[in-house]
């Protein structure tokens, strides 16, 4: 395994080649559509957060607390993908490997406390069918949940290919890519926490 790259690369090797600018745009255009799945998905929510026949309220279900733990960590390992980024146009590939992977075991605490809360909501009675709050509530959060896991994956395997094939004008784009993922989910993170956690809170 080799945890160094060939020859020098240019300063921006994620857009060196055409076929890495080509990948860049694609990306931002996928995260285009990303953005209109999710306000539809927020749409629905903020429509249907109050309708709560049955059940617990969301000003008696949240607990700031952990979820704003929940944040913190997921807003570090955004910081953390920065980091890997810039060592990536450093070509430092030893760096960049660290701070992806560090990236994914913040990740994966989030998906931990995430599971965690949720299995607490079910004790006390919020399940997926409970009401249009409950139904709204788990369809945005544990779709962004499931970006999440998506992007801790697709880091994971980045980190293999990174080792076996190293820092090239060919990799760096995939690792570009994936900090923007990264970054848009983390985002997205904080309009929910505004939208339903706080929101949930104090805005009923």
């Amino acid at each position: 395994m080799s945890t160094h790259h060939t020859g020098a690369l240019p300063a921006n090797p994620e857009t060196a080649t055409l076929e890495g600018k080509n990948k860049v745009l694609g990306f931002w255009l996928f995260l285009g559509a990303e953005v209109v799945l999710f306000g539809c998905l927020f749409a629905t929510y903020i429509a249907l957060r109050n309708s709560v026949p049955d059940g617990p309220t969301a000003d008696e279900l949240f607990k700031l607390k952990t979820v704003g733990w929940s944040t913190f960590i997921l807003l570090t390992s955004s910081l953390t993908s920065v980091f890997a980024i810039m060592a990536m146009h450093k070509q430092k590939l030893g760096q960049l490997l660290f701070w992806l992977a560090v990236t994914v075991l913040f990740g994966l605490s989030f998906l931990g406390m995430e599971i965690y809360e949720f299995v607490e909501y079910v004790h006390e009675g919020h399940k997926f069918t409970t009401s249009a709050f409950s139904t709204s509530f788990y369809t945005l959060v544990g779709f962004h949940g499931a970006h999440v896991a998506f992007g801790v994956c697709w880091i994971t395997l980045l980190i293999l290919q990174g080792l076996r094939k190293g820092l090239t004008v060919v990799t760096a784009p995939k690792f570009y890519v994936a900090a923007l993922y990264w970054h848009f989910i983390d985002l997205v993170w904080v309009f929910i926490f505004t939208v339903v956690y706080l929101m949930g809170k104090v805005g009923h």
